[in-house]
């Protein structure tokens, strides 16, 4: 009798229907749940985890794929909310990436694309070229991020009922432009074809690599993000704007005619400033010789002061006392225009010129010598005595001695003087008595020697003098200063 054993049991347990049942219902379960957590990733299976700062997470949704060149790296795990420093709202996106995309600079750049039309979404990853990378868990930061994509619903909503109104407008304003100038636009583009010819050089050279034209949009994009922030500020300030223009509209012809006599202002101004030039190279110069004036007005500002408090209540008197002249304006104008005034200056003027000869040689006598002034002085000086009857003149003795020839009496020469005998103990007339007289004295006039004579005559003692004295007595008289000239 042959003994089955264990054989016997397995066919046993392979022939039960309930426990082949019961296996491949728990593989289903298996493969179902398996399937079911595959995009939140494989048990077991290690990744590289990445963190992300995007200004906006664009309806991404957990699950979305992450790529990088086109293929599939990993997924998004989760999706945080953020606030920044400034106020700004944004978000934080999780990626669990394969250990293959491991490691990543950490200049890479984040950007969420659509996937298709439906709005789904997937994250790009592009790899920068900095040599330090990202730890496991570390952040990209904000400024890797790229900007918002644009949805298909954004695209359609501009496309509002006043834009297809508007369009339709266009389209209805610029066929009825076009009608009929058929002829016209094949002329036109023909005559194109030259113009093209030649802009192809001149085109080649402004695209040339010398000229730099690829950098003119990656420029005129940091120009429009620099001006983005103050869009708004901008859009306000056109909107008020139109009240500027609206009022320029109202003077629109006087600007009109003002750009008219533009040219003829600049070429007057083209004219006229260069010889204006020298006007201000002298004002220049006026106002740097004025300098230490304007200096010392810092000394003379209170006698300044003084002086318009002085003469602020004057000026205020000047109204009655100018209407109080206006009679004796008139009168001064009757005057001035009465024929007999006119022969009467002519007479005047005829007296000015025959007396010029004699003023100019009578006037040094007191501009440069005084002596007009010490005249009157000493007249007055000579009547200051006076009685119960009337002035007195003053006068002075001088008795001389009596011998011939001498000025004590009648002689028949001029006098010369005594005769004298020097070897004599007591001379016999011990008075010098020797003639001097000068009747006309030089007073620095016209032909004369530049000095005040008359007065300042030195006296020579023993000899006869008549005339001028040989000597230049100077021009310093009595209330003179030396050197006054």
């Amino acid at each position: 009798m042959i003994d089955g054993g264990p054989r016997q049991k397995r066919s046993a347990l392979a022939a039960n229907p309930v426990l082949i049942g019961a296996a491949t219902a728990l593989i289903a379960i298996v493969a179902v749940v398996l399937a079911y957590n595959a995009n939140s990733g494989l048990p077991f299976v290690k990744t590289y985890v990445v963190r992300a700062e995007v200004p906006d997470s664009a309806a991404l949704i957990v699950g979305n794929d992450v790529r990088k060149g086109g293929s599939r790296v990993g997924f998004v795990s989760a999706i945080e909310p953020r606030k920044g420093t400034d106020g700004s709202s944004g978000a934080t996106i999780v990626m669990k990436l394969d250990l293959s995309a491991k490691p990543l600079p950490e200049d890479s750049r984040v950007d969420i694309r659509p996937r298709s039309a439906l709005g789904l979404k997937y994250v790009q990853l592009t790899a920068g070229r900095s040599r330090r990378t990202l730890a496991d868990g570390a952040t990209i930061p904000l400024r890797y991020a790229g900007n918002k994509p644009v949805e298909l619903d954004d695209l359609f909503n501009t496309f509002d009922e006043r834009t297809r109104a508007a369009s339709g407008d266009n389209l209805t304003e610029f066929g009825s432009a076009v009608a009929g100038r058929g002829e016209a636009l094949n002329d036109t583009v023909r005559d194109l074809t030259p113009l093209l010819e030649k802009a192809e050089p001149a085109l080649r050279n402004l695209v040339a690599k010398a000229t730099g034209f690829d950098r003119i949009f990656p420029a005129l994009q940091n120009t429009a993000a620099e001006v983005a922030p103050v869009a708004a500020a901008q859009a306000d300030l056109v909107t008020t704007l139109r009240r500027t223009f609206v009022a320029l509209d109202r003077v629109r012809p006087s600007i009109q005619d003002s750009i008219s006599f533009g040219p003829r202002a600049l070429n007057a101004g083209i004219e006229e400033l260069p010889k204006q030039a020298e006007f201000l190279n002298a004002s220049t110069e006026l106002f740097r010789r004025l300098r230490p004036a304007f200096s010392a007005l810092t000394a003379a500002s209170p006698g300044l002061g003084d002086a318009f408090a002085a003469g602020t209540p004057a000026l205020r008197r000047s109204p009655a006392l100018n209407r109080r002249l206006t009679r004796t304006l008139s009168n001064l104008q009757r005057f001035g225009t009465d024929r007999r005034t006119f022969q009467g200056m002519g007479d005047l003027r005829a007296l000015a010129q025959v007396l010029r000869p004699t003023l100019s040689y009578v006037t040094p006598a007191q501009s440069v010598c005084n002596y007009a002034t010490l005249l009157t002085r000493n007249l007055a000086s000579s009547l200051s005595e006076s009685d119960s009857v009337g002035p007195a003149l003053r006068t002075g003795l001088l008795i001389l001695p009596n011998f011939p020839d001498g000025e004590s009496g009648p002689s028949a020469k001029p006098a010369a003087g005594p005769a004298q005998d020097l070897r004599a103990a007591k001379p016999k007339y011990p008075s010098d008595s020797v003639l001097h007289s000068n009747p006309y004295p030089n007073t620095a006039a016209p032909g004369q020697p530049r000095e005040c004579e008359a007065g300042n005559e030195v006296y020579v003692p023993g000899r006869q003098m008549i005339g001028n004295t040989p000597a230049n007595e100077g021009v310093v008289t009595e209330g003179q200063k030396v050197g006054a000239k």
